[in-house]
């Protein structure tokens, strides 16, 4: 694997190579033109993103200091008859919002049972698909608590009826609740937060928080 700073100019290269903009790449990743312009600067980038770069830019594995993809981390797999569920170094802002690495480090992995992850978000996900991060604030209390940790379904990247989400409007991570009112509305249960308000274009869905350490769902 390469220095930070030889990534850096590992993707520059690529990229510019490949005659494609920062947004077309952003746009086949999900992410904001800002995440990448992020590799480009600091050439921190996961390594599991490698594969797709190097077929987005027609670059060999080797020209991101990889081999034939066995450095590839692999999504973790369910043992036996647990889900596996990630917990990410990164917080949500429920205020302010947060800004975390592209891709944070995992903390732990943490195995629960089928049942209980159906009671919490209604079915049993594949593996990888579930994470949890930390969210920091009091916009939404009193359903979250500042420090609570969240489950987040990755799985949804687009509004998927009324309940609470992973965002961000361009400036980081934010928990909030969104509503449909004909126009998908942003809206803090902390009622001191003021009043909800349309969604602004470009904003990105990073999945839909469910409450870890309760049984019943509730979004």
């Amino acid at each position: 694997m390469l220095e930070n700073h030889e990534m850096a100019v590992a993707i520059r290269s690529a990229i510019e190579g490949s005659g494609r903009t920062q947004k077309e790449i952003a746009d086949a990743f999900g992410v904001t033109e800002q995440a990448v312009s992020g590799w480009l600067r600091t050439g921190k980038v996961d390594k599991r993103k490698l594969p797709k770069l190097a077929s987005l830019t027609s670059r060999p594995l080797s020209h991101f200091g990889m081999g034939d993809g066995s450095e590839v981390v692999s999504v973790p797999a369910t043992p036996g008859n647990y889900v596996r569920v990630q917990q990410l170094d990164a917080e949500a802002g429920m205020g302010e919002a947060v800004e975390n690495p592209d891709y944070p480090d995992v903390i732990r992995a943490i195995d629960f049972e089928p049942g209980y992850i159906r009671s919490i978000v209604g079915f049993v996900p594949p593996p990888g698909r579930l994470r949890l991060i930390t969210g920091n604030g009091d916009s939404m209390q009193p359903v979250i608590q500042p420090g609570d940790a969240v489950v987040v379904d990755t799985g949804i990247t687009a509004f998927d009826g009324d309940g609470i989400y992973l965002i961000n409007m361009g400036n980081g991570q934010q928990i909030k609740r969104l509503l449909d009112r004909g126009v998908i509305h942003v809206a803090s249960d902390n009622k001191n937060y003021g009043d909800p308000f349309p969604i602004p274009e470009g904003t990105l869905i990073g999945g839909k928080v469910y409450l870890r350490n309760r049984i019943e769902r509730f979004n």
